[in-house]
């Protein structure tokens, strides 16, 4: 997707922009992601394709890695279409066709996003799978592919991006993951699904601890509310969009995140709201779907 040349280093700093050290040898950027690279998986839609076009708009490059590179018959939007809309946000963007599952795929991926941009900054483990049945009613495949992408995909990004992210500039990991909560309420109707999404959240726990002293920050976020994407569209029980907000709180909430020092934000579990109120964030109404409409929550969070 368009020329490459190296954007790594900062040429001049936007109004809110912070430089800062890392504690290391090299600077961290602040407040800005201008140059930095993110890799983004399951970035042609959703969530994480919002996650892409807010960092683009801020000037960054963005790798677009998902299985998606023609047209799907019952989602929209594939890794070429969303990287040509980052560009045309104001970032540059590298389409890549990668299936998580596979070590070989990823380490191409990766080799392929350092060729083009001179490293990666970030990780954002976004690809999910969901299937929302209880236990006789998930079939094996199913089991297979939620542990597949929610747990080995998230495990294989982070240890192959790892020594890319700690030579990156303020290095940050960013989980689409719920807090862990062990209340039964949460395991009883899709137990499968449940310990696939909490495998994320304990990549959180185990690599903020184990990546500290190397200034790579682990967090997870996850949406306080249901957020209208596609995917959602194609689950059964009668979700309407109305409910739901939109997936520019979540890309909003996460450019929050991934521009803070790493060395002092690190293991955290994030709701999206939580995150943009502390940066003084008041009408939410804007990323409502039908703004008055009643909101549900999403699964893992109280109230």
């Amino acid at each position: 997707m368009g020329s490459v040349e190296d954007t790594r280093k900062p040429k001049g700093q936007d109004m809110d922009e912070t430089i800062t050290t890392d504690g290391g040898d090299k600077p961290a950027q602040v407040g800005t992601l201008r140059g930095r690279t993110l890799f983004i998986t399951g970035g042609s839609r959703g969530i994480g394709k919002a996650i892409g076009l807010r960092a683009a708009a801020s000037g960054a490059n963005v790798v677009v890695a998902a299985k998606t590179d023609v047209p799907h018959p019952r989602l929209p939007g594939t890794i070429h279409t969303a990287a040509e809309e980052m560009e045309a946000a104001g970032g540059r963007a590298l389409a890549v066709k990668v299936d998580i599952r596979e070590e070989a795929q990823v380490r191409d991926a990766v080799e392929r996003a350092v060729a083009a941009f001179g490293g990666v900054d970030i990780l954002v483990n976004n690809a999910s799978a969901i299937y929302l049945a209880d236990t006789p009613g998930t079939p094996l495949k199913r089991f297979d592919l939620m542990h597949g992408v929610n747990v080995r995909g998230t495990f294989l990004c982070s240890q192959l991006l790892l020594p890319h992210l700690r030579e990156g500039i303020n290095p940050h990991i960013l989980n689409l993951a719920p807090p862990p909560d062990l209340d039964p309420r949460w395991f009883q109707d899709h137990v499968a699904y449940t310990i696939s999404k909490y495998g994320m959240s304990m990549c959180v726990l185990g690599m903020a601890e184990e990546f500290r002293e190397l200034g790579v920050a682990v967090n997870a976020l996850w949406p306080r509310t249901l957020i209208a994407t596609a995917a959602l569209s194609m689950l059964e029980g009668g979700i309407s969009p109305a409910d739901c907000r939109r997936p520019e709180i979540v890309a909003d909430a996460a450019f929050e995140i991934l521009t803070r020092e790493s060395r002092s934000c690190t293991g955290n579990f994030f709701l999206d709201e939580e995150v943009l109120k502390e940066a003084g964030i008041q009408d939410f109404q804007r990323y409502a779907v039908e703004p008055g409409h009643p909101l549900r929550s999403d699964l893992f969070v109280s109230g």
